[in-house]
């Protein structure tokens, strides 16, 4: 299916009369599809990604962001079958978004504790709308990284934080510099301005047992996990489903 039938199938119902000008002027522009419908579907849940009267615009989660979800879903079932996580674990999406990871979470574990952290009040709202329009609930925090969570510790902390490296901007397609939130994008000229950061404060903020996954990109995984063991985590890299080092699993080495 091209981009319209995608767009009256999911935004209007397979009514093609109800296309708007607009819509078609906006995917002619090269504007991506997921905004122009307004919401993507993540493990089963609608994601909204726009927030009506507001300019601000969730990142478009990625087919690897969502893998890696799945891939911890069932990491963190294994655990609580085997008696190793409390099914009413702590659970934090750190840099949420649209909130996509933890809504997914919260919707596998419902009596898991799930918070999400985002810096953008906008966003914040879009997330709190998102719960509703899942029948889910959470904690939805307005703050930068962990800076609303002093004294607070997790089990889990999911986060899929801004990784690009400024300097291969020109590397990326039109539609993600032209439409995309530039600061869910890049992190500095390495890409690594926030994942530094997330990985200074994160042992303050893990049980003893807990665990970070964390996306990063795969020009600067290596280096992220070179971080990571200068802080003492214990550190595997989980390819994602294209075989790229994508995602780094961190915990507290006693």
């Amino acid at each position: 299916m091209n981009d319209l039938e995608l767009l009256v199938r999911d935004k209007y119902n397979g009514d093609a009369s109800l296309v708007t000008e607009e819509d078609r002027t906006r995917l002619v522009s090269g504007e991506p599809l997921a905004y122009v419908i307004g919401w993507v579907p993540f493990l089963g849940k609608k994601i909204l990604l726009t927030l009506e009267g507001s300019p601000v615009r969730a990142l478009i989660p990625r087919p690897e962001t969502e893998w890696w979800t799945e891939s911890l879903i069932e990491h963190l079932q294994a655990k609580i079958l085997a008696d190793s996580l409390d099914p009413s674990f702590s659970l934090l999406d750190l840099c949420a978004g649209s909130g996509a990871i933890g809504i997914a979470l919260a919707a596998a574990f419902p009596k898991a504790s799930v918070t999400f952290s985002e810096l953008d009040p906008d966003l914040a709202k879009l997330i709190q709308k998102n719960l509703i329009a899942n029948s889910l609930y959470a904690e939805v925090i307005t703050g930068d990284l962990f800076e609303k969570l002093a004294g607070r510790k997790f089990d889990v902390i999911a986060t899929n934080p801004p990784y690009i490296p400024a300097n291969r901007a020109d590397e990326l397609e039109d539609s993600v510099t032209k439409f995309e939130p530039h600061l869910a994008l890049f992190s500095g000229e390495d890409g690594l301005e926030c994942i530094s950061r997330i990985l200074n404060e994160a042992p303050y903020h893990l049980t003893d047992s807990g665990e970070l996954w964390m996306e990063c990109d795969i020009s600067n995984i290596e280096k992220a996990k070179e971080i990571a063991l200068g802080k003492n985590f214990k550190t595997t890299i989980l390819e994602d489903q294209f075989g790229r080092p994508r995602v780094l699993i961190l915990s507290i080495q006693p």
